[in-house]
């Protein structure tokens, strides 16, 4: 037997899921009229229907589609750059290296060199301008170092930071990156960057209570991608990074 085509699927699927809305409009009509002697509007009650309907069979297509993927075996072929066409990255020097080494295009970038979470608001603005879909917030590294071991200090700090970007970019999915572990020699040289990893498990719990996605990095990040510092990284760990937060993000 010949194996039913994606788009039959597809149609028999949306026909199933249009005869049960019409079915649930008709039900809900009559019963309606049953209830009462007058005329029944039930306008606001089919554009609720309506509404749901579009709701579903987006949702259905979006599953569809995942579940051909997985059938076919059929990789992303997307590079990068198309990936994040809807998303923008806040943050400091390290986030801005995606500018620096032309990994992602400017327009998805507004991260600045020495910035701090007390310094976000010109970010904010910028990505506004822009409306992305993922935001996602890569910061802190000077912050732990400014802040010399205080954690609450830094966590009201991000709390300030995911509130701004929260009232200014409402319709925004919110990512926040972990903060970057360091080599030896960038501890030698700032003692308060032993506490990173300190910082991320009460970052961590922060996005954990505010319902936001928590990207940890220290896992795949390796020797080779430092810089001299020990703090910054090559160029080839940018793709690398970016394809991390896509898979997270479900870009």
């Amino acid at each position: 037997m010949k194996q039913m085509s994606r788009k039959t699927k597809r149609n028999i699927v949306l026909c199933v899921i249009g005869a049960a809305a019409i079915l649930l409009a008709v039900l809900l009509i009559l019963g309606v009229g049953s209830l009462v002697n007058r005329p029944a509007d039930t306008s606001a009650g089919l554009e609720y229907i309506r509404q749901e309907e579009a709701g579903n069979v987006a949702e259905i297509e979006a599953k569809i589609s995942l579940l051909e993927q997985q059938e076919s075996g059929e990789e992303d072929q997307r590079s990068i750059r198309e990936k994040f066409s809807a998303a923008m990255i806040l943050g400091d020097s390290i986030p801005y290296g995606f500018v620096e080494f032309n990994v992602l295009n400017a327009s998805n970038v507004t991260a600045q060199i020495g910035a701090h979470l007390t310094q976000m608001d010109g970010q904010i603005e910028r990505a506004k301008a822009m409306s992305p879909v993922v935001v996602f917030i890569s910061i802190g590294e000077n912050d732990v170092e400014a802040t010399n071991g205080n954690v609450d200090l830094f966590i009201e700090q991000y709390t300030d930071l995911l509130d701004k970007i929260e009232r200014e970019l409402p319709d925004a999915n919110m990512f926040v990156n972990s903060v970057f572990p360091v080599q030896e020699k960038a501890i030698d040289k700032e003692p308060a960057l032993a506490d990173i990893p300190e910082y991320n498990e009460a970052l961590s719990e922060l996005c954990v209570s505010r319902e936001i996605g928590f990207i940890d990095n220290t896992e795949f990040v390796q020797d080779r991608y430092y810089e001299p510092d020990g703090q910054h990284f090559k160029a080839e760990f940018y793709s690398v990074w970016a394809e991390h937060m896509a898979e997270v993000a479900a870009l």
